[in-house]
């Protein structure tokens, strides 16, 4: 049983680590993107103060949540919250872009100076650090108790997977991030991917939701399930496979378009991180 338990920790733990990967290489490029406008050594005061900024965040936080996470009224909000921003990204990607006209005749806007940088990293951190958690939960809270204890209102297990997701992303957005975003940059399918598995496991923490004794809309144990975590694994294993074949690798070719801007980014990304 012990050899089972840990085998199903260290396979979420896996799925946090590439999810967190995928995560943060598309935040880097927001924040490369953010700051590109602010002279080169303000860039990477920016980015460190952000980075500074999301690391209290997630720290305090996690345990903050652990004290929440069995309210069912947290976990429907953070439900809706992944399933949103999954789809409204997707939405975007493939609907508003595709429409989206620039007007040549516009003016330029007015760009922010460092410290209006500052907060708009940190305020992006902090949203990226929102997302980092809630995936990390809704993950965490169908894995079996470990029996060593609770923190707040959470298995102490549970609570360490989480406490990894939120780490891990701050680690990879600094150290790691360039793996991903070159991972990114020849296949942006995977953008999807990530977002797709985001909605994916937030249906999963619906399903958690109404699995709690306060709705019992869902029989309390049917997230715990062999059946369920059968189900909800295959089809993210589905999702990750079919990402990767569908997603088409880049061939870099002058007159790219959009693909511009991904180019700038990666190369500003890999000289502040």
């Amino acid at each position: 049983m012990e050899a089972a338990l840990l085998l199903e920790y260290g396979w979420v733990l896996l799925v946090l680590i590439v999810l967190e990967g995928l995560l943060a290489a598309d935040n880097a490029l927001v924040l490369a993107i953010m700051v590109k406008h602010l002279p080169e050594k303000e860039r990477k005061k920016a980015l460190f103060y952000g980075l500074a900024g999301a690391f209290v965040f997630r720290f305090a936080s996690l345990f903050a949540i652990s004290f929440l996470v069995d309210v069912w009224q947290i976990q429907a909000l953070g439900a809706i919250y992944l399933i949103f921003i999954a789809a409204n990204h997707i939405f975007r990607k493939f609907l508003v872009k595709k429409h989206d006209v620039p007007d040549p005749s516009a003016k330029p806007k007015k760009k922010s100076g460092f410290w209006m940088t500052v907060l708009k990293v940190e305020l992006a951190d902090i949203a990226f650090a929102i997302d980092s958690i809630l995936a990390a939960i809704a993950l965490a809270m169908a894995l079996p108790p470990t029996g060593i204890g609770t923190i707040g209102s959470m298995d102490t297990g549970q609570f360490l997977v989480v406490f990894a997701g939120g780490m891990i992303g701050l680690i990879i957005m600094r150290f790691a991030a360039n793996i991903f975003v070159d991972l990114l940059h020849k296949r942006p399918g995977l953008e999807i991917t990530a977002f797709l598995i985001v909605g994916w496991v937030g249906v999963k923490l619906a399903v958690t939701t109404l699995a709690h004794p306060a709705l019992a809309v869902l029989p309390e144990g049917f997230s715990h399930s062999t059946a369920w975590k059968a189900t909800f694994y295959i089809v993210l294993i589905l999702i990750a496979v079919g990402g990767w074949f569908l997603s088409k690798e880049k061939i870099d070719e002058d007159g790219a378009g959009d693909d511009d801007r991904l180019d700038q980014a990666l190369k500003e990304e890999k000289e502040q991180l």
